[in-house]
């Protein structure tokens, strides 16, 4: 089956709004995601609070590296790592710089943006053990997404394939997988860092539609919190897409699939 011919959700609408999941509106939502044989779900601020287990591993690695020799205070420094981080991720989604590139310079950069008179090779080597560092904590940290458990576990009870499809870096996406006991009841892990191509490039979900032997678009299913690269890939890709954002008033149907305020709201749909 070709990409464009995936059903997509009837845009029930009264002036461009979306329909909110009333009880008239489940019987259509389940129809959008009829057919699915594979669910797949995000990492990050997905399954796991990556928010929180970040902030709390940065303030460990704060303390561990006494990166009070360079700043004032723990606020002035994750202010700035936090600017640096994002702008980083946003170019290696986009295939713009590297992973190693990424993991120095996200520590690097703030204390240059503080210490200019600093050099790249100089700071160099304690930017990468402070991501060493991190990472090691952030692989520890065991906050996950409200709903989150009880949705893969739902799933495995209805006999859904479940997978995993995250940029996330491989040393640590494995780690904080089993930390959380999602390892038990995934059955395939597919992550960008294994083959070098990121979401939203249509090409990862046709890797992770091959690794499961079923490539007909329409049996796979994703669900993420990113519209720019879990959503988009997707549906560029042909799949059902489900996007997790808190701020929306409810489980809603829109043009570009599903959009639910929490995971909790999920379960019924997968009968």
């Amino acid at each position: 089956m070709k990409a464009t011919s995936t059903p997509r959700p009837p845009n029930h609408t009264n002036g461009g709004k979306s329909m909110n999941s009333d009880p008239t509106s489940l019987p259509l939502m389940r129809a959008y995601i009829a057919g699915t044989r594979w669910v797949w779900l995000d990492l990050d601020d997905t399954l796991i609070d990556f928010r929180a287990n970040s902030l709390e591993s940065l303030r460990l690695t704060y303390a561990d590296c006494h990166l009070d020799r360079y700043f004032s205070s723990y606020g002035r420094w994750i202010k700035s790592y936090l600017h640096h981080n994002h702008d980083l991720w946003e170019r290696y989604n986009r295939a713009e710089i590297t992973q190693d590139y990424l993991r120095m310079h996200r520590f690097l950069d703030p204390i240059r943006e503080h210490v200019p008179d600093m050099s790249e090779e100089e700071f160099a080597p304690e930017a990468r053990s402070m991501d060493t560092i991190y990472l090691d904590h952030l692989a520890r940290q065991k906050c996950m997404i409200n709903g989150a458990m009880e949705l893969v576990r739902h799933l495995r009870a209805h006999a859904y394939n479940i997978g995993i499809l995250s940029n996330g870096f491989t040393d640590v996406q494995h780690r904080k997988i089993h930390t959380v006991g999602l390892d038990t009841l995934i059955d395939l892990i597919v992550l960008s860092d294994d083959i070098g191509i990121n979401k939203p490039d249509p090409r990862l979900y046709r890797h992770a539609m091959e690794r499961t032997g079923l490539t007909d678009p329409s049996c796979h299913l994703m669900i993420g919190d990113n519209p720019d690269t879990d959503i988009a890939g997707a549906l560029r890709s042909g799949w059902r897409a489900i996007r997790l954002d808190p701020s929306s008033p409810s489980l809603s149907m829109t043009p570009d699939g599903l959009v639910t305020h929490s995971l909790r709201a999920l379960p019924p749909l997968f009968t």
